[in-house]
């Protein structure tokens, strides 16, 4: 036992019941996705993520069928930069998914694991020209995003003797999120018309589709009915002044997930608007800014969703331990984990649910969470209500399944595993952790440094 110089904690209005205690805010958890935590631990380390298969297939059944019951002609789109572990893609894979990628690294991770060119969306604005051969090759779906690219396809495409089936990205102010601007061809200014102008006069590209992507974690349904507006609105000025019909309005993503963001007080729960909010606002106004294809027998365009987030944050979770404590010079407990900014990265953003797997020891205290990291930065929870911790203590940190698992940092220390939950129950290693094998594998020390001391 470790003596520490006694500290007055003052009570909080509002945070004491009538018997002048504070109630826990924490519960204790034994499991994650039906299986026991310790054991979890105890077999592939800690810190841990792991991953729910069926929480996944739920989840985007859950998003096509609210989007299907209201138009038919929909299909989602896997955003490989939320999470490119194969095992997560080829969950999205089986069930209808598209792959939705953003460079040569996503486009040739779709293609390795078996996805045919024309089910891959190919979107940024970074493409070479030696990848757009291949995704041309391939019909891959191609969202041209500034003129210089538009040359360099027509190019790629006159080479191969090909006619290349491209989309347009543009890019407009719903008035409801920042514009995203620096990506595709703006509408307001004259870009947009500019550019499909001279997709249409070149006899190597087609013109099919129209993309947007108007922001990310967006609260307000009624910002992609805009968007739907605008596209639309588009849509039939371009068919209207060109020979060209558009069969497809992709609308990026940017849906949001049960994740608390920073600076919002009240629950996710009372500010995400459901998966159904979402499809009602856009399939309604498609359905409306369309309906003049219906009176000239004209197909409605297909619909497409790049959703990542909505579908795979609350999909996994972190087990990370308690590997050091300390009180700070203001008071405040501080716990040091075994997982930081590293392997969550979407702490600098969200505040994170936090829940303990040790039993309560008493009342709960503001409390800040520390990484491992040599960092000032790398904090879990800037301030959160727990009781005194121990070193061990496992936290089970969540959601984490968007964009970790891509953004996290080899820095400081390995990463770890990551396990997937089967349906059956079973458990599997889906990303091996790290080891100095591994992250020195692509060194390569000249002769002369080949000793460290001389």
């Amino acid at each position: 036992m470790v003596w520490e110089a006694p500290l007055i904690q003052p009570h909080r209005i509002g945070e004491i019941n009538k018997f002048g205690r504070a109630r826990p805010k924490e519960k204790r958890v034994n499991q994650v996705f039906d299986v026991d935590i310790e054991q979890l631990k105890a077999l592939y380390g800690s810190p841990l993520f792991v991953t729910s298969e069926s929480r996944l297939r739920q989840n985007v059944r859950q998003l096509k069928r609210a989007f299907e019951v209201r138009y038919g002609n929909v299909s989602h789109g896997w955003s490989y930069k939320t999470n490119y572990i194969s095992a997560v893609c080829n969950i999205m894979h089986q069930e209808g998914s598209l792959a939705e990628v953003v460079s040569a690294f996503e486009y040739e991770k779709a293609r390795q694991l078996g996805v045919p060119g024309e089910k891959i969306i190919f979107n940024g604005p970074n493409k070479t020209r030696i990848i757009l051969e291949r995704a041309i090759a391939d019909s891959a779906q191609i969202n041209i995003d500034h003129l210089d690219e538009l040359h360099l396809i027509e190019s790629v495409a006159s080479a191969q003797g090909r006619v290349a089936s491209v989309g347009l990205r543009l890019n407009f102010d719903t008035g409801f999120s920042e514009p995203w601007s620096r990506f595709g061809f703006n509408i307001e200014t004259g870009q947009a018309h500019q550019a499909a102008k001279e997709v249409v006069l070149s006899e190597h590209l087609r013109l099919k589709g129209l993309h947007s992507h108007i922001g990310t974690f967006i609260l307000e349904p009624r910002a992609y009915s805009e968007q739907v507006k605008i596209m639309c609105k588009f849509m039939r000025d371009l068919e209207g002044r060109e020979e060209v019909c558009i069969d497809t309005i992709d609308l990026g993503g940017g849906l949001p997930s049960h994740n608390a963001l920073q600076g919002i007080y009240l629950p996710p729960d009372q500010v995400v608007p459901s998966i159904g909010e979402y499809a009602e606002a856009i399939c309604n106004t498609l359905v409306e800014e369309t309906m003049y294809r219906t009176r000239t027998n004209r197909p409605m365009p297909k619909l497409v969703i790049e959703s990542g987030r909505a579908v795979a944050d609350d999909a996994q979770v972190l087990l990370t331990s308690v590997v050091g404590r300390k009180r700070l010079p203001d008071g405040r407990q501080a716990a040091i984990l075994d997982a930081g900014t590293n392997l969550l990265f979407t702490a600098y953003w969200y505040n994170h649910k936090v829940e303990l797997a040790a039993p309560c020891r008493g009342l709960p205290e503001e409390t800040v969470l520390y990484g491992p990291l040599c960092m000032n930065i790398d904090v879990v929870r800037n301030s959160i209500q727990l009781p005194p911790l121990q070193v061990g203590d496992t936290m089970v940190i969540s959601p984490t399944g968007a964009y970790n698992n891509t953004q996290w940092m080899q820095f400081i220390e390995y990463r770890p595993n990551v396990v997937l939950v089967h349906e059956s129950g079973e458990v599997s290693v889906i990303r091996e952790a790290e080891n100095l094998e591994v992250m020195t594998s692509q060194d390569r020390l000249p002769e002369h440094l080949a000793l460290p001391f001389l």
